[in-house]
């Protein structure tokens, strides 16, 4: 990769292997964290029960605004929270994958999960590291991950 400066901007332009040019931006992006991530659900209640009682998320809102509940649960702690949007508000249920969640305790935490019944498949070593999968009851699906030794 090579980087072209833009004199008339903090911008920067990286060059790919393939030649392809994408923007950067240097000195001026405040972006700190996700904030809001849309799960897709068809039944906002159901969807609830499992993020609350199988993952242990809390729920951040949970209110009626106008012809839409919105319903948001996170992690204890975490900055991230995940609304759980319906076909109503113009998302494919079961549509999504490869969010990956940490956890300090993998093992510990599916076997909770499959204890409760959930859908969780390992927790496998992979080069990268150790991780599990699980799956909502409308088929979204999360890695479960380690944390990480060292991050590059």
């Amino acid at each position: 990769m090579t980087r072209q400066h833009d004199r008339r901007m903090t911008r920067f332009s990286v060059i790919d292997v393939t030649g392809r040019k994408s923007p950067t931006y240097s000195g001026g992006m405040n972006i700190t964290h996700a904030s809001v991530v849309t799960i897709p659900v068809s039944d906002q209640d159901r969807a609830k029960d499992f993020y609350v009682s199988q993952l242990g998320f809390d729920v951040v809102v949970d209110q009626q605004m106008g012809p839409v509940r919105w319903l948001q649960v996170a992690p204890k702690g975490a900055q991230t929270s995940f609304t759980l949007a319906t076909a109503e508000q113009g998302f494919t249920p079961g549509s999504s994958t490869g969010t990956i969640l940490e956890t300090a305790d993998l093992d510990a935490d599916c076997a909770a999960l499959l204890a409760a019944g959930a859908a969780v498949h390992g927790p496998t070593d992979q080069p990268w590291g150790r991780q599990a999968t699980v799956t909502d009851p409308d088929g979204n699906s999360f890695v479960l991950c380690a944390p990480a030794t060292s991050r590059v």
